[in-house]
């Protein structure tokens, strides 16, 4: 979402590093082309203004003119004022004597409904017993949705159908809760194309009625500066606590997210990064600057890691590694839980430093590729994939026939493969590499 903003302050910022000293005059031309920039994004130009003045004025201070590296200083500042701007990420408020009540909020099309089953799916990861309710009356087929997301993920989904109003809708949610011993309701309520009263005014009696814990806000990212006006408007009516911010994988400008919590002030706390049920993440400020600012997230990727690998595996492939057996059906398992992760460019963005690598392979390229290694490997019988050394001319044309690749393509993965383990060889004669690879095996026994 933010690449196009990310690759201008970046061009910007490199232009500046290569200043041994830095002027007025330098500063205040580098922050026209940020303004501008960031205008482009989407970002509200109230906004823009605010957090430029903030720059600027730190930029042409102190801190500049007596570092060694002015250029890296201003990207400091201009970092530091970003998470500013972005504010604290929010946790859910979640305490308090149960059912705890969130009640989801946003104009049709925004993703309210696909958004509430992801939630329902995060929470219960984190322990809780949610409850989906169908607060969508209008809808055409809006129950209908819910019900078939909540089988999908085995969550239980309240309804009492399209003729009872929305209001008693909540309200029975939280006694059928209560009754049985769920914790979290998830409430997915009415949208329309656009602001009208008669939403404002329903919304409002819900609140009145269940009192809900959190009132998020599902806003499409792709709605650019109305974002802001959404925003503003529900805030005013109804008291938001948060945002969760949808379609941030799409070709959205960004300056949305900047721009609604620092209009409205309330903190950004999920954002939806996909369609999949558990493509949902938190939101940390943090990371989002780092990555606008082109300095990776490596604690996203470590997280998307975690969730993906089973750690007993991993300390076995580990262990494997460095005793220099790792084999071709191992390979295979771990190229599998990479793929889970997501798409590699995605992956390779959250490096520092790999952004650039990221423009040369494309999502299609990578995706073909690991179909037809899988392919390959998965044609091989189990001996074979275990010792690639028996695999002469007759086997070869086996392989690729069976895979729907050819025999230069397979020595061309063999070839890799074998210089993959002679550099696994070389490391494990590493000590350092040796006492960790006990240290795993001794954490898995």
């Amino acid at each position: 979402m933010f690449e196009s903003l990310s690759d201008k302050l970046q061009a910007i910022f490199d232009r500046l590093g290569k200043r041994g000293i830095l002027t007025e005059q330098d500063v205040d031309a580098a922050l026209r082309e940020v303004r501008v920039a960031l205008l482009e994004a989407d970002v509200n130009f109230r906004v823009a203004k605010e957090f430029l003045a903030r720059v600027r004025e730190r930029a042409i201070g102190a801190e500049v003119h007596k570092s060694l590296t002015p250029g890296q200083a201003v990207v400091k500042i201009v970092h530091e004022e970003l998470l500013k701007t972005l504010g604290e990420g929010g946790k859910l408020d979640l305490g308090g004597p149960p059912p705890r009540v969130i009640m989801l909020v946003g104009l049709q099309g925004s993703g309210k409904t696909t958004t509430a089953a992801k939630l329902a799916l995060r929470l219960r990861s984190d322990g809780r017993k949610p409850l989906l309710v169908a607060a969508d009356t209008y809808r055409p087929a809006a129950i209908t949705q819910l019900e078939t997301l909540g089988k999908q993920i085995n969550i239980p989904v309240f309804s009492e159908g399209d003729k009872t109003p929305p209001p008693q809708i909540a309200q029975h949610a939280v006694q059928k809760a209560i009754q049985g011993a769920l914790d979290v309701i998830i409430i997915d309520t009415a949208g329309r194309l656009q602001m009208d009263e008669a939403m404002m005014r329903e919304v409002e009696e819900i609140k009145a009625r269940v009192k809900p814990a959190e009132v998020l806000l599902v806003a499409d990212a792709m709605t650019g500066q109305e974002a802001v006006n959404i925003a503003e408007a529900f805030n005013k009516r109804v008291g938001l606590t948060g945002l969760i911010l949808t379609k941030i994988d799409g070709d959205a400008r960004g300056g949305a997210a900047i721009s609604m919590r620092a209009v409205t002030g309330v903190p950004i706390k999920f954002l939806s990064t996909g369609e999949k049920p558990d493509a949902l993440e938190v939101f940390h400020p943090d990371r989002l600057a780092s990555r606008i600012l082109g300095m990776g997230d490596v604690l996203t990727l470590i997280e998307k890691a975690q969730q993906q690998f089973d750690e007993q595996e991993a300390a076995k492939a580990a262990e494997k590694m460095l005793s220099a057996s790792f084999d071709l059906e191992d390979f295979l398992s771990q190229m599998r839980q990479i793929k889970r992760m997501g798409p590699l460019n995605d992956l390779l963005a959250l490096i520092p430093g790999m952004k650039d690598l990221t423009r040369q392979i494309s999502p299609e390229m990578t995706e073909r590729q690991f179909k037809r290694v899988e392919a390959m490997i998965s044609s091989m019988t189990r001996e074979e994939r275990r010792n690639p050394n028996i695999l002469n001319a007759s086997r070869k044309r086996r392989i690729a026939k069976g895979s729907g690749t050819s025999v230069q393509e397979l020595n061309q993965l063999l070839s890799q493969f074998r210089e993959a383990q002679r550099m696994m060889k070389q490391l494990a004669n590493n000590p350092r590499l040796r006492m960790m690879s006990g240290w795993m095996g001794a954490r898995r026994r």
